[in-house]
């Protein structure tokens, strides 16, 4: 969940808001692993982008809701020519469309509402079915999966990936909790 920071805090970034990670762990994160990592900030200029690659991401995520249309493209179309693979979030049919017409790929819904923090996964089924059939949309299903059923219930609806975060960070054994979205053992 999001926190404000000062305007002092160096890893705040213009919008004041932050994820509460820093630059340092992507880059600490980086050296110890050779999976994809995700810059999950509210990038809100190129700047960001380019601080994204040079830490070791391997992709960035935009926030449609927090963007303008114009500056979506160009953080879009920056992250890309770094090579960089650009997650666009969205939370309704209209960032949906925004989303589209910005030639997004990897799009994720965000089953938490942003301005009053509710979450409902009925968000991801709904967008699903406003995706065109040959899109070749990767939709990612994000926020409010605590369980096997959610992920299945998610994957139904057309979600192909899955960003779960807040629900591992509380559990005391998170590769337990995984195996069991998993349903591996």
């Amino acid at each position: 969940m999001p926190e404000n920071n000062t305007n002092d805090d160096p890893d705040s970034n213009q919008s004041g808001m932050s994820f509460g990670g820093h630059l340092d762990d992507l880059a600490q994160i980086r050296d110890a692993v050779s999976i994809p990592l995700l810059r999950k900030d509210f990038t809100v200029d190129v700047y960001q982008v380019n601080e994204a690659r040079a830490s070791g991401a391997d992709a960035v995520l935009l926030i449609v809701a927090a963007l303008e249309p114009d500056t979506l493209l160009t953080l879009r179309k920056r992250a890309l020519e770094l090579g960089l693979d650009v997650l666009v979030e969205v939370h309704s049919e209209s960032e949906l469309e925004c989303a589209l017409s910005a030639g997004a790929d990897l799009i994720g819904v965000n089953n938490r509402d942003l301005r009053s923090f509710d979450v409902d996964l009925a968000t991801t089924e709904r967008l699903a079915r406003q995706l065109p059939a040959d899109s070749g949309v990767l939709l990612v299903a994000e926020s409010g999966i605590h369980q096997y059923e959610d992920v299945a219930r998610l994957a139904r609806a057309g979600a192909g990936a899955f960003l779960v975060g807040e629900s591992l960070m509380r559990e005391p054994n998170m590769a337990r909790a995984l195996q069991q979205l998993r349903r591996s053992s």
